[in-house]
């Protein structure tokens, strides 16, 4: 009589036959090869600085402080930079020496050229000083801004990272697989974090995939609390015997991380207030006051202050000032709901990443460019002289007497050459030179983001309605239905819902064309999830899938778990939304409002300033002598006017300022309210960059004409 077989026997035999039936992933692939191939893929600019550190960084040799090279060390470590510390400090060396010595070599060329050491170019040297030093500074800091982007994006995952775990774990207890279907199903970069486990393992880094596991979440030690309980809770949930103390402990998982984001959100909330009115006030209030005060400045000290000046101080020196202290304030944000990465395969994607709406726009611009050139184009050219016109005309020979006899471009002529134009006809053409500029990117901002905006509304609306559709699933799966019927029916009772047009989407692609569940939704060119890019849905019915085809009532038990895990998330950002509302509301009308008004102000004094100094004739003032004041003169010769900053160069700049301030701020206010989102923050620069130039142009313009006209009328009869 044979021998029965033993359940070894049994479990050798047939093991792999039904493990080999139930499992979703490829678990043959090669994940040392792959999380090379998926790190240069998603990551281009994590290779890039690579190859520039490993070759430039090894020009020079450097020896850093055990203390430094273990910090610069691990926030390589942390963004996945295969380089030492040492290269990555030549870098920053070679950026600063490289940039010094050919300003240097530039300005002795200039000094050569002209002949003499006075034409030094001392202004572009010291520009050139504090460029060398930024580089070292940007390039030195470069490992931790890595490291800081990779732990926001990443610790915007950690919801959807853990759930993908906990509802995998709950029909199969095996964490090395868990995480390998998270690692496949999650976005860049914590799916890169998970290859990035089984790669050290397979190097030889670590023995086991915990080992690797827990050294990965030491990273997140000062960062994520919550991430690291939500493991060890995961871990701990293999050692329980009870099989509904095990779910217990999984479902727990998801409510810590849960709680830890709100937490952290709440936080920021708070701590983000008082930075955003500190970057308010020094970089917008500040510097636009002041500018009220430049055209008279301009005229008491014209030898130090020149128009370049004001170019440098306000379209390089402030703005990049203010993006210095929005940059500290956007890294304190611990992670969000950021741009989904599914954008890319909608197939109105290829119009946003489109260049003819810029064409378009130069093409726009050209005109008010042109338009804003004019008093530099009758003065130096001899253009006008071809069709027969002057180089300028007075008030009185427009007609317009009551102005008298000043210039509507006014150049002033000084020795061989003119200064100028001071002219208020020079000054209303120069405002065409930023509004072009604006409507051009505002123009543009729209045809790009326009039809995707629709969409991404679509979406939200989507998303606002899915729980619900979920709780539906889960109940009709549950009662035995098979998914590739359940969408059709959830389609036919929620007519009139935007869920509607996704499950008849979904339905037309299983029945018609005769699709899998997986293709009907995921197809890279007619899955319905490329119409609905949300990452909200895309993780739900993955889920879905993945949980089918453990069974039916699996598949109803996650997504009851997923209904109950999106009816948090709704709730806890609404929530931090209403927190964030006033911040935001009040920055914006700050943007949009405050600067433009007071900017277009500054512009209207600065014309009148002009215009008074013009009317009143210094030098026949001077030659009378006043009671009690002595000679007038001695005091009139300060306010010379071909030593002030003409108006025209002026405007210019303070509009370029508003430009770069709106961008600035938008994008600081869009990453506080939505977390990285590329859409949003073109979608939202096109529309305050209208609102913001448009209310500038027209203050500045009614400023100017009504302040002119004020100070001609006083001065009429006085001079």
């Amino acid at each position: 009589m044979e021998d029965k077989p033993s359940v070894d026997d049994v479990l050798r035999k047939y093991g792999s036959k039904i493990e080999g039936q139930i499992k979703t992933f490829n678990e043959n692939s090669n994940y040392s090869r792959e999380y090379v191939k998926f790190k240069e893929e998603m990551a281009p600019k994590l290779t890039k600085y690579e190859k520039w550190a490993k070759s430039l960084g090894n020009i020079i040799k450097l020896k850093i402080a055990p203390k430094d090279e273990e910090r610069i060390k691990k926030q390589l470590e942390t963004a996945h930079v295969d380089i030492e510390p040492s290269q990555a400090l030549g870098l920053s060396i070679m950026a600063f020496v490289s940039v010094f010595i050919l300003g240097l070599l530039i300005s002795i060329a200039i000094a050569l050229i002209n002949g003499s050491i006075t034409a030094f170019p001392f202004l572009f040297f010291f520009l050139i000083i504090v460029l060398s030093a930024f580089l070292f500074y940007f390039v030195n800091a470069y490992p931790k801004r890595l490291a800081n982007s990779w732990r926001l994006k990443a610790s915007s995952q950690m919801v959807p990272a853990i759930l993908y775990i906990v509802v995998y774990m709950r029909h199969t207890p095996n964490l090395e697989k868990a995480i390998a279907f998270a690692s496949n199903h999650l976005q860049y970069p914590l799916s890169l974090d998970f290859k990035k486990v089984f790669y050290d393992v397979e190097i030889g880094k670590f023995s086991t995939i915990k080992e690797s596991l827990d050294n990965y979440l030491k990273t997140w030690r000062d960062y994520s609390i919550e991430f690291i309980e939500a493991f060890h809770l995961i871990q701990s949930s293999l050692f329980e015997p009870d099989e509904a103390r095990r779910v217990s402990t999984l479902e727990k998982t998801l409510q810590v991380v849960l709680d830890g984001v709100y937490n952290k959100m709440l936080k920021f909330t708070h701590n983000v207030r008082s930075p955003l009115t500190n970057v308010y006030m020094l970089g917008v209030v500040l510097p636009t006051l002041g500018l009220a005060l430049l055209p008279l400045a301009s005229a008491m000290i014209g030898d130090f202050l020149k128009w370049n000046h004001i170019f440098i101080l306000f379209n390089l020196i402030v703005p990049f000032f203010v993006f210095y202290l929005t940059d500290k304030i956007m890294t304190l944000r611990p992670g969000g709901y950021g741009e989904s990465e599914l954008l890319e395969k909608n197939p109105l994607y290829p119009k946003y990443k489109s260049k003819k709406p810029y064409t378009k726009a130069f093409l726009i611009f050209l005109p008010f460019f042109i338009l804003g050139l004019l008093p530099l184009i009758f003065q130096y050219t001899p253009i006008p002289e071809l069709f027969g016109l002057q180089k300028d005309y007075s008030f009185s020979q427009l007609g317009l007497g009551i102005f008298g006899e000043e210039k509507i471009f006014d150049f002033k002529q000084l020795g061989n050459g003119f200064v100028g134009p001071f002219g208020i006809g020079a000054l209303i053409l120069s405002m065409f030179i930023p509004l072009g500029l604006a409507l051009s990117f505002s123009m543009a901002f729209k045809e790009k983001t326009k039809d995707l905006i629709k969409e991404r509304e679509k979406t939200r609306q989507l998303e606002k309605e899915f729980n619900n559709s979920l709780f539906q699933l889960g109940n009709r799966i549950g009662n035995g239905m098979p998914p590739e019927l359940v969408f059709g029916r959830v389609a036919e009772s929620s007519r009139g819902l935007m869920t509607e047009d996704f499950f008849k989407l979904v339905n037309y692609n299983i029945r018609q064309i005769g699709m899998s569940v997986e293709r009907a939704i995921f197809d890279p060119k007619r899955g319905a999830i490329i119409y609905f890019p949300s990452d909200l849905i895309a993780t739900s019915m993955k889920v879905l899938i993945e949980s089918s085809k453990k069974g039916l009532k699996i598949a109803a038990i996650s997504l009851m778990s997923i209904s109950e895990y999106v009816k948090n998330i709704q709730k806890i950002t609404d929530r931090l939304r209403d927190m964030l509302a006033e911040i935001v509301s009040d920055m914006k009308s700050n943007m949009t409002f405050l600067a433009p008004l007071l900017s277009g102000i500054v512009i209207g004094l600065a014309a009148m300033i002009t215009s008074i100094l013009n009317k009143l004739n210094f030098a026949e003032l001077g030659g009378a002598e006043t009671a009690g004041i002595g000679n007038l003169g001695t005091i009139l010769q300060i306010f010379d006017l071909t030593k002030m900053i003409p108006p025209y160069y002026l405007q210019i700049a303070i509009g370029i300022y508003i430009i770069q301030i709106i961008f600035i701020l938008t994008g600081t206010l869009v990453m506080i309210d939505s977390g990285e989102d590329r859409l949003e923050k073109t979608s939202k620069t096109g529309r305050n960059l209208k609102r913001g130039m448009l209310l500038y142009f027209i203050t500045a313009l009614l400023a100017t004409i009504v302040l002119f006209v004020l100070s001609s009328v006083v001065l009429g009869n006085l001079v």
